[in-house]
């Protein structure tokens, strides 16, 4: 609920629509997220030629979605260290910089899974 506001909460379309409003937002503001969601189709079109089991999928589905949920969460925490702090200063730098590594580690340790969801599924292991 947003503060002030009379205690009505708002439907659950009109939060879906919110939803979909930053997503769209998200993606057209920050490169790397296109970046991210370019590689997802990729792993998704491989994975598919690859021939995937249900376990392989799940994983790579699972990891996308954290993958692009710890970007999202960057690029929200970054723009509210820009609201409050305009001017540079360095724990808002340090802010930034903390939620940048998140999504970075998020990465690299699908990054490390996906290729041993393939290796797997290339020596049917």
């Amino acid at each position: 609920m947003i503060p002030g506001s009379r205690g009505k909460h708002t439907s659950y379309r009109r939060s879906f629509l919110f939803a979909v409003q930053g997503f769209r937002g998200a993606v057209q503001q920050e490169a790397n997220l296109k970046r991210m969601l370019g590689i997802a189709a990729v792993v998704l079109v491989v994975s598919l030629f690859m021939g995937l089991d249900l376990f392989g999928w799940i994983v790579i589905v699972g990891c996308i979605g954290a993958v692009i949920s710890a970007e999202l969460m960057n690029t929200a925490v970054e723009t509210v260290v820009d609201l409050v702090s305009p001017e540079f200063h360095p724990l808002a730098g340090k802010a930034k910089d903390i939620a940048a590594a998140a999504s970075w580690f998020m990465s690299g340790i699908s990054a490390i899974i996906g290729i041993l969801v393939f290796i797997r599924a290339l020596f049917h292991l």
